[in-house]
C-alpha cells in the first residue's frame, strides 16, 4: 500500500507536499544542487530532479498541486449506501450463493447508482473504504480430495 490511508494524500497531505516543493524550488533560485536538496527534505533525488524540471520550465506556479489524482465514482453517502445493500446479502440481488465478488459489486453499483465503475476502480473504492478480499480460515467439510488430486493432475497440465 502506498499511503497509510489506502487511497492516496489526504488534503493535508497534499498542502504538506505542496510546500515540500515550494521550498525545493525557492533552492533552486539560489543554484543549490538537487541532491542537497533532497537530504535536507527528505525526498528521493529523482523527485527533486523531477520538481527541478517542472520549476524550469513553469517557474513556482509548476510545483503547486493539482490536487487528488482522481476522484472516486461514489460519494462516502453514496458509500454508506452500498454497504446497506451488500448487507443484504448477494441472494437480495438474484445471486443464488452467499459470496460477494468485485464482478457483483460492481453489477449492483452500476444498477443502484447508474456509475460506470471498472472492476479496478471498484477494488480501490472497497479498499479505500477499509474492506479487503476474504478467504477461508479452513478447507470445506464437502472437498473431495480425490477429486481435486485428478484434476491437478489431468486438467491442469493442460491448461498451462
Amino acid at each position: 500500500m502506498r499511503y497509510g490511508q489506502g487511497g492516496g494524500l489526504t488534503a493535508k497531505g497534499r498542502r504538506f507536499r505542496e510546500r515540500v516543493r515550494y521550498e525545493a524550488g525557492e533552492r533552486f533560485a539560489r543554484g543549490e544542487r538537487t541532491a542537497g536538496i533532497a537530504k535536507d527534505l527528505r525526498v528521493s533525488e529523482r523527485s527533486v530532479e523531477r520538481w527541478w524540471r517542472a520549476w524550469r520550465e513553469g517557474g513556482m506556479d509548476a510545483l503547486a498541486s493539482t490536487g487528488p489524482t482522481k476522484l472516486p465514482k461514489l460519494s462516502d453517502g453514496q458509500f454508506a449506501e452500498l454497504e446497506k445493500e451488500l448487507a443484504l446479502g448477494p441472494a437480495e440481488h438474484g445471486w443464488e450463493d452467499q459470496r460477494w465478488t468485485v464482478a457483483r459489486i460492481q453489477a449492483v453499483i452500476a444498477v443502484r447508482f447508474q456509475a460506470d465503475c471498472s472492476m479496478a476502480a471498484v477494488g480501490r473504492l472497497l479498499h479505500r473504504h477499509g474492506w479487503s478480499w476474504q478467504s477461508p480460515a479452513r478447507r470445506a467439510l464437502e472437498r473431495d480430495e480425490h477429486a481435486v488430486e485428478l484434476w491437478k493432475k489431468d486438467v491442469w497440465p493442460q491448461a498451462e
